[in-house]
């Protein structure tokens, strides 16, 4: 019996850690990323031979439209830290704060800030790249990137000065 969705093994082998990462940063969670990772992939391949052309793109930007939808859904979701490691040089407690702090900080955002900065800065795709995958035009993608990235400096900014206050003090 020939495999009716030839290529997808090899696809979710090759570029799944990178998928499921993705997919943890915009549901805000492992298991909700497993979760929507799941539902994007069983959309690619409901669409599996209608597809000509790049089946990975399909799947991210199925990835990202879907945790749109979600964050229309539901609004609050139990953040975790993630698997992949941070470059830097922090030991692993400072890792795991670190991951905490930027998961928190990326739940306070709207979805669309949200996706913006993740395929910008995580994915590290262009603006233009951005701009494809999400269906929107370039200069969508500059004013979302640059008013998600004020807000996560407000809202880093106030967590600094609580901290401070506190009395815990600023680490790095």
């Amino acid at each position: 019996m020939r495999n009716s969705f030839e290529g997808l093994d090899r696809l979710v082998a090759e570029r799944g850690n990178g998928l499921l990462a993705t997919a943890i940063l915009l549901a805000g969670g492992r298991a909700a990323g497993e979760d929507l990772l799941q539902a994007a992939l069983e959309r690619l391949m409901r669409h599996w031979h209608r597809l000509d052309g790049d089946r990975e793109a399909y799947l991210r930007r199925t990835l990202y439209h879907l945790s749109i939808d979600q964050w229309r859904l539901r609004r609050r979701r139990p953040e975790v830290p993630l698997d992949k490691e941070l470059p830097g040089g922090f030991d692993a407690a400072e890792t795991v704060q670190l991951r905490h702090a930027l998961m928190q900080a990326l739940a306070t955002l709207p979805p669309k800030q949200r996706a913006v900065l993740v395929l910008r800065y995580w994915e590290q795709l262009s603006e233009s790249e951005a701009a494809k995958v999400l269906g929107c035009s370039l200069g969508t993608v500059k004013s979302t990137a640059s008013r998600g990235l004020a807000r996560l400096r407000e809202v880093m900014a106030a967590w600094t000065v609580e901290e401070t206050r506190a009395g815990k003090g600023v680490t790095r």
